[in-house]
């Protein structure tokens, strides 16, 4: 009996691996978090971030200039006002610091697309994600009504869409009803839908200031155990409209990411989020890795997975690796 023959490898150039590439990466597909503090003149780098910075309403479109620059015009923006209290009612005020900042932003760079966290942890006294019953837990019913408040805020002052963190059962059929309300059917909703209980965030809370004075948030974000509720969760905030999905944190949820993208038909992201940028760089900066490299790999990797955005500190670096044809 004649034995069938070995498939052959396919013999690869740089024209052809560029051919056959099956996972491709696009600037347009890149969104930049920025971290907007309460003042003038700030423009400071967050120890616990290496190489990202605080800027006030004043100073954020130095950083907005530098990414455009780099041909990334996708942002995401998390307010850290200088008042706090139990309600976090600074996250909705006319005046406030996201708020302000948007207004600036679109003055001198209409064409950056601003996208904006809708969450009470950066506002509240206590650090927690909404409005705390008496028994010190999150009452998830009355934080619905300061989301809507927050995200119509927001909108008004000219945010492009409206990203909802603050995983409270219906906040996204919540928001998406008051900003249909006030005419605002175009402006899209994306949920942080799988958001896990991390202690990959620890960077970020200490750069927004948003660390829980008390407890923590896991009875409100996920179980890092548990993937079919991440399919749960993803079902139910595409059933309340929800117009992108998100999952959160990526390179420890490629697994997640990659089940959501077989069973959704919508856009799916993906947050690369501070722990994981801090430990690269951390490495880096100890010459144990090719830090360039390394960058490229993780952002592949969840592209690999099935994401189609990606949220991410690197988005500079990501955006020139494409530039040299290191990736893309």
């Amino acid at each position: 009996m004649e034995m069938l023959s070995r498939p052959r490898r396919l013999r690869t150039n740089e024209a052809i691996r560029g051919l056959s590439r099956e996972t491709r990466i696009s600037k347009d597909s890149l969104i930049y978090p920025m971290f907007v503090r309460e003042g003038k003149g700030i423009k400071e780098e967050i120890p616990s971030l290496y190489g990202q910075y605080h800027y006030s309403p004043d100073t954020i479109c130095q950083g907005v200039e530098e990414l455009v620059s780099c041909g990334v015009n996708k942002i995401m923006l998390f307010g850290i006002p200088e008042h706090k209290d139990e309600l976090g009612s600074s996250a909705w005020q006319q005046d406030g610091v996201v708020q302000t900042a948007i207004r600036e932003i679109k003055k001198n760079f209409p064409q950056v697309y601003c996208i904006t966290d809708v969450c009470m942890c950066e506002y509240t006294s206590h650090g927690h994600c909404g409005v705390l019953c008496e028994c010190t837990t999150v009452d998830n019913d009355k934080t619905l009504e300061l989301l809507e408040k927050t995200a119509l805020s927001h909108v008004r002052a000219g945010a492009d869409m409206v990203a909802p963190s603050d995983m409270m059962d219906g906040r996204v059929l919540a928001i998406r009803k008051a900003l249909d309300r006030e005419g605002f059917t175009h402006i899209p909703i994306m949920a942080y839908s799988a958001k896990y209980a991390s202690a990959f965030y620890g960077p970020f809370r200490d750069a927004a200031g948003s660390a829980p004075s008390f407890g923590d948030r896991r009875s409100y974000q996920m179980d890092i155990h548990n993937s079919k509720e991440a399919m749960k969760e993803i079902d139910g905030d595409i059933a309340e409209g929800a117009d992108i999905v998100m999952v959160k944190p990526a390179l420890s949820y490629l697994d997640i990411i990659s089940k959501a993208s077989q069973r959704i038909q919508l856009p799916l992201a993906a947050y690369s989020v501070s722990g994981e940028y801090a430990m690269i760089e951390a490495a880096a900066k100890a010459d144990l890795i090719d830090r360039e490299r390394i960058i490229g790999e993780v952002a592949v990797s969840i592209f690999r997975a099935g994401a189609n955005i990606l949220i991410t500190y690197h988005a500079k670096d990501i955006a020139k690796l494409i530039d040299e044809g290191k990736i893309g």
